[in-house]
């Protein structure tokens, strides 16, 4: 592999991931909303009776944050902070820290998505591939219709329908959380047992619409790498079908899922937000939904750049990796 492409494609990571940041600065600085304000607002009237002085406490508050400065100079303070990802206080959840925030909510969009998009990929990967093959199980023909039909469903949707089902008919599993009310979150087994439960159907909702996708990906280049040379050759041979159906058609048919993974990597981080909205999963997506509805600048704008660097890095990655995985690519000039 040639130095000097790798050298680019990281020059290439770093201005386009300048220009998501700059475009996740200026975006929720578009909105007429004050989220100081209101904040101080929703706060005194909970507590019975609008606060006097209230337009000074604002004014205090915004000093506090950076935000009575010009924008370009909070630009310059964002991009500063941003290279030491340090994002400032939260100011919904003041005096908590964006990136505390961010890292109590990770672990859970982690454990989630990791899970349903593991499984996700290598069930919908495997009949993928054996219902692009002639020789495939009879049952394969039956199956795949529906798993193509709760592809075109979309997560949230399908989360709804597996809460009214499971939870609120059949009561067989949680309808809402990470955990059950009042339990305190430690390593027991009985705790961890307890998230797992809970997790049940928001990983559902996932992994039954997933499969379809993957499934119809690997199935269709199955059915070009049956044509290739490569594959007619080994038939003629005479070698065995599995030997050819591993070795010569999943073998090259996989190599873009392997492009569709590493950018479904990206929502490891991002989140899957409507369903952990629906299903009130104390991850990154409902954390992010919270941040936008509060206007918090800091808590959204931190979120989304560590969704845009993760999905950066997966994308250079899989680039450099690429010629290791397939040895038919090739970054040398001819």
């Amino acid at each position: 592999m040639r130095l000097d492409y790798v050298v680019r494609r990281v020059a290439i990571f770093f201005v386009i991931t300048w220009l998501a940041a700059t475009i996740n600065f200026f975006l929720p600085h578009l909105t007429s909303q004050d989220p100081v304000k209101d904040k101080l607002l929703e706060a005194s009237l909970q507590g019975g009776a609008v606060q006097s002085g209230i337009q000074e406490m604002a004014a205090e508050y915004n000093k506090k944050f950076g935000l009575d400065k010009p924008l370009w100079e909070q630009y310059v303070t964002y991009l500063g902070d941003v290279a030491h990802f340090d994002f400032n206080y939260s100011i919904a959840n003041y005096p908590r820290t964006v990136t505390s925030l961010i890292f109590e909510a990770l672990p859970w969009t982690i454990g989630l998505l990791s899970v349903a998009l593991g499984m996700s990929f290598a069930i919908g990967t495997a009949l993928g591939a054996l219902a692009g093959w002639p020789r495939a199980p009879g049952f394969i023909k039956v199956l795949m219709p529906p798993l193509f039909t709760l592809h075109s469903i979309p997560f949230f949707l399908l989360g709804l329908i597996l809460i009214y089902v499971f939870g609120y008919v059949l009561q067989v599993v949680p309808m809402f959380g990470g955990y059950t009310p009042g339990a305190f979150p430690t390593l027991s087994m009985p705790f961890i047992l307890d998230v797992l439960h809970h997790a049940i159907l928001p990983a559902l909702s996932i992994i039954l619409v997933d499969i379809g996708g993957w499934a119809l990906g690997m199935r269709g280049m199955m059915v070009t790498t049956q044509g290739e040379d490569y594959a007619v050759f080994a038939e003629a041979k005479g070698l065995k079908g599995s030997t050819i159906f591993m070795r010569y058609a999943v073998r090259n048919a996989i190599l873009p899922q392997t492009t569709g993974l590493a950018i479904a990597f990206g929502r490891l981080v991002s989140g899957a937000v409507l369903v952990e909205v629906i299903f009130a999963f104390p991850g990154i997506g409902n954390t992010l939904y919270q941040a936008i509805r509060a206007a918090d600048y800091f808590l959204i704008e931190g979120i989304v750049f560590c969704a845009i660097v993760t999905l950066g890095l997966s994308l250079l990655v899989l680039d450099i990796l690429y010629p290791l995985i397939d040895p038919r690519i090739t970054y040398r000039r001819t």
